[in-house]
């Protein structure tokens, strides 16, 4: 049986219902979020305590924005459809270089040596932060049986967290094995932001190692919500 943990809404501060999230982390002391939507793909950065977008430049002209993650000095993403992965300085948002991948894009995240890349399948790929060149593929597992829609990322405490897409809860992944070692239930926020709208599921996950800190918003939600676990 894997172990489900309840959240605690520790509090909430407000989030732009016009973002159609796909990414999320946090750092240096700033959230940045990635947008998704042809025509209304954006990364920026956003203000925690009042949701203002203090940056932001749109994904290329056609283009549907995914997942987001840090590496070193830049921002590095990914487009749903088309394999185009994008750089861009973590200051400025100036994009800095382009690269291509194969597949879909989802979720990004990293775990301080690779970039993790989900494209709505089981199976997570662990790519090269440099060339984009898958290093591994990771077979992520439920109760012995492939998990598909694996969404967003991020990375804590030495362990992979994933929405799904649909599902009001978060997966605890153990890198090494793939397996699902616990559920984050989030679905009184669903239920709290969503309003019975199927397209406003839970995306996105960053957290603040400095702070200790676990942010989990979801697509075109009025909130953004610090959550502690248990």
């Amino acid at each position: 049986m894997i172990p489900v943990h309840a959240s605690r809404v520790v509090r909430r501060t407000p989030h732009d219902p016009e973002a159609f999230t796909q990414g999320l982390f946090w750092q240096a002391s700033s959230l940045f979020e990635s947008t998704g939507l042809v025509g209304r793909s954006t990364v920026r950065r956003v203000r925690l305590r009042d949701g203002k977008v203090l940056r932001s430049v749109p994904f290329p002209e056609g283009t549907f924005g995914e997942g987001i993650a840090p590496w070193g000095d830049e921002i590095v993403g990914v487009t749903y459809q088309g394999g185009v992965g994008l750089r861009w300085d973590a200051e400025t948002l100036a994009e800095t270089g382009r690269f291509a991948f194969d597949g879909e894009g989802w979720g990004l995240a990293q775990d301080g040596e690779s970039l993790i890349l989900s494209d709505g399948t089981p199976v997570l790929r662990f790519l090269d932060p440099a060339t984009a060149a898958v290093r591994r593929r990771l077979l992520v597992t439920a109760g012995g049986r492939p998990l598909p829609w694996l969404n967003a990322l991020a990375w804590r405490r030495g362990e992979i967290l994933a929405n799904v897409f649909t599902l009001p809860a978060i997966a605890r992944i153990d890198p090494a094995s793939g397996a699902v070692r616990g559920w984050i239930d989030v679905a009184a926020l669903v239920a709290a932001c969503a309003g019975g709208d199927p397209e406003k599921v839970a995306n996105g996950i960053a957290w603040d190692e400095a702070g200790e800190r676990l942010f989990v918003t979801g697509k075109n939600w009025p909130w953004l919500y610090e959550i502690a676990i248990g």
